[in-house]
């Protein structure tokens, strides 16, 4: 498949790569900045390009990888001949792509994403299009580059993407949390890596409410009493054990 990729940062760039190695041919890297069309263009035997009126009309696929806020803007730009178009968003309607072309739809990494990951790393995708003959054509391609693809339409993508915040972002908030706590305390933060990675390996075969521990599962009044205490130096991470602490014990009953 002929592909020309707009944007060059880490979506991009993934996705450059990863059709690639899978043997498309990348026709045009587009960016803004020119350097950074370069490089990407050159890591994929591509063009770079920062004037979007000079984008081939010969593609077979184009990839809008930029900002969600961004897209909109490019679609203005981009002039097309009815070619497939999509965008890698979770969080944005398809119907934004009706305006560049009649044959649009969305290839959703469900994966944060960098630059510098390994082609191996796991990625699931999110498809949908315009038509069903288009979900069919992006689920073929996405079987291409992972082993697990969904159809979800607008609604569904917006609820999984809102999912993949708690899963991702805030747990790693709480992460911070632990680190700027240890550091605070001259604790090592490293000695807890073994429990972080025990936890995610758990939810490979159970539900996350089965991998739980720790005194509010337990009803351990007593132990988060003393937490809250000790806590007390630190008022923010005090009114946060407190809160979740509670929101754990509700949803156990205990």
């Amino acid at each position: 498949m002929k592909v020309v990729i707009i944007g060059s940062g880490n979506v991009a760039t993934v996705f450059a790569k990863l059709l690639f190695k899978h043997q498309h041919n990348i026709q045009q890297v587009y960016s803004r900045n020119i350097l950074m069309a370069n490089e990407l263009a050159e890591t994929v035997d591509a063009i770079g390009l920062n004037d979007i009126s000079k984008i081939t009309q010969e593609a077979d696929l184009y990839i809008i990888a930029v900002a969600d806020k961004a897209i909109e803007s490019i679609v203005k730009q981009l002039q097309l001949s009815n070619q497939l178009v999509v965008h890698s968003a979770g969080s944005v309607a398809i119907e934004v792509l009706k305006q560049v072309s009649s044959n649009y739809g969305v290839l959703y990494p469900i994966q944060s994403i960098r630059k510098e990951m390994g082609l191996d790393t796991p990625i699931p995708f999110a498809v949908d299009g315009s038509s069903i003959a288009i979900i069919e054509l992006l689920k073929q391609l996405a079987l291409s580059l992972s082993n697990k693809v969904v159809h979800y339409n607008n609604s569904q993508r917006l609820k999984l993407h809102v999912a993949a915040i708690f899963a991702c972002n805030f747990v790693n908030y709480m992460y911070v949390q632990s680190a700027n706590f240890c550091e605070k305390e001259q604790l090592d933060f490293k000695v807890l890596q073994p429990l972080i990675e025990e936890t995610a390996n758990r939810l490979k075969s159970h539900h996350p409410a089965e991998v739980f521990t720790g005194p509010a599962v337990r009803g351990d009044a007593d132990t988060i009493n003393k937490h809250l205490s000790l806590l007390e130096e630190h008022p923010q991470l005090q009114v946060l054990y407190k809160l979740l602490s509670e929101q754990i014990m509700q949803q156990f009953k205990v």
